[in-house]
């Protein structure tokens, strides 16, 4: 897990986006105990209540499973979930605005593809 958060955004949605980074990275595998609220409070020098609300959140979602007085568990699809919700994001936030601007660009669907293959962008094509 990262170390340092930002202000600019929710801690509590740092926290958990950090546990699924480490779910998704493979460093908390599907199965293993994540860290406690109280771990997480202590690692961050923030309040339990805050690290409890990015916890619940992904016990809502089912990637992580409480069982009482044991710890939080990645569930058997919780790494699964987390792919799938990113590629989702990721295809809305980067994939369809380059689409827009390509098109913009009259840049067609081929052209696109090539670049993006290559690896880089040649200009006056």
């Amino acid at each position: 897990m990262k170390g340092k958060l930002d202000d600019r955004r929710p801690i509590y949605l740092q926290i958990k986006e950090s546990i699924e980074d480490s779910i998704i990275n493979g460093s908390i595998k599907v199965g293993e105990r994540i860290p406690s609220t109280n771990e997480l409070a202590k690692f961050y020098n923030i309040n339990p209540a805050t690290a409890r609300q990015g916890i619940n959140e992904l016990a809502q979602e089912e990637i992580i499973l409480k069982q009482r007085g044991v710890g939080m568990f990645v569930t058997e699809v919780g790494k699964e979930k987390l792919i799938g919700h990113r590629k989702q994001q990721f295809y809305e936030n980067f994939v369809i605005p380059l689409k827009n601007e390509a098109s913009k660009l009259q840049i067609s669907n081929e052209q696109l593809y090539d670049m993006l293959k290559k690896g880089e962008v040649r200009y006056g094509d």
